[in-house]
């Protein structure tokens, strides 16, 4: 393999506007997901994240045999089904990760069984279940790019309230949190994350974008903002990264992202410090 000339050829393809949209998007995702997902993991909400990427492929089905654009359903549908889900996990006594397998495997069932009722998707569920990053469209940039400033904004403005409620809850209540409030918003943020990423990512890697720089970044760091910081920026860089083998070696941009994210963690697990201030 001649280097110089497959990094040319790489350097022309990121000059295609499918591609830098691609790239793009990929960013904004792994900002998005390291942001919530500092939080998610700390809160063991990494299970509920990953039985909403799950439930959007129920969603997505709906729409097909409404004869509805997903764009259109995805987002509503992840509000509605997360809200629904935090509702039973509150007023049940069975255990959350139990009652979260039950809900994305079955989720995961009935919207395979409802696309097979359409011919002209039976061949396509791959690109939903490991997403298709190039298809990454300019809308989808500008939705993803409000939904980061709203997200960042949200933590911004209650980053105190964040923080009490992931390390003490009770303390956070006992001090006069909308404990409540804020878990709902937080709670409709990463469903809006989640839903608005599928199509890039795809439904079974989705949960990646949330857990993995966020466990990455928990093992590099020792305060708490730090960690926020370095969770998203895990995910913008492994996007990058990922995007450029991806294209040097031909490779699927989904898991090949998900592949350099693994690599990340694995290096942060192996850092001095990484043991001392693990969780």
């Amino acid at each position: 393999m001649n280097i110089e000339t497959e990094l040319t050829r790489v350097i022309e393809l990121f000059q295609l506007p499918f591609m830098q949209r691609a790239l793009l998007g990929g960013v904004l995702t792994g900002l998005m997901g390291g942001l919530l997902g500092s939080f998610t993991i700390l809160r063991q909400l990494s299970f509920f994240s990953d039985a909403l990427g799950h439930s959007a492929l129920l969603g997505i089905s709906i729409g097909f045999l409404l004869g509805i654009s997903p764009a259109w359903i995805l987002l509503p549908f992840s509000v509605v089904f997360a809200l629904t889900v935090t509702y039973v996990l509150e007023r049940t006594q069975l255990w959350t990760d139990a009652l979260l397998n039950i809900i994305y495997s079955s989720s995961l069932a009935i919207g395979i069984i409802l696309l097979s009722f359409r011919d002209e998707y039976r061949g396509g569920i791959s690109h939903l279940l490991f997403g298709d990053i190039l298809a990454v469209q300019t809308t989808d940039l500008v939705f993803s790019a409000v939904l980061l400033v709203v997200c960042a904004g949200f933590i911004g403005l209650t980053l105190r309230s964040q923080i009490l409620m992931t390390l003490h809850e009770p303390m956070a209540m006992a001090r006069g949190v909308n404990v409540s409030a804020q878990r709902t918003a937080f709670i409709v943020l990463l469903s809006l994350v989640v839903g608005i990423s599928i199509k890039a990512i795809g439904v079974l890697l989705i949960s990646a974008f949330v857990v993995i720089p966020a466990c990455a970044a928990r093992l590099l760091s020792r305060q708490f903002t730090h960690y926020i910081v370095i969770s998203a920026g895990l995910g913008a860089i492994s996007a990058v990264v990922g995007m450029l083998l991806s294209a040097l070696f031909d490779l699927p941009s989904g898991p090949s992202i998900v592949t350099v994210q693994l690599g990340i963690f694995l290096l942060a697990a192996l850092t001095p410090t990484a043991r001392a201030i693990a969780p």
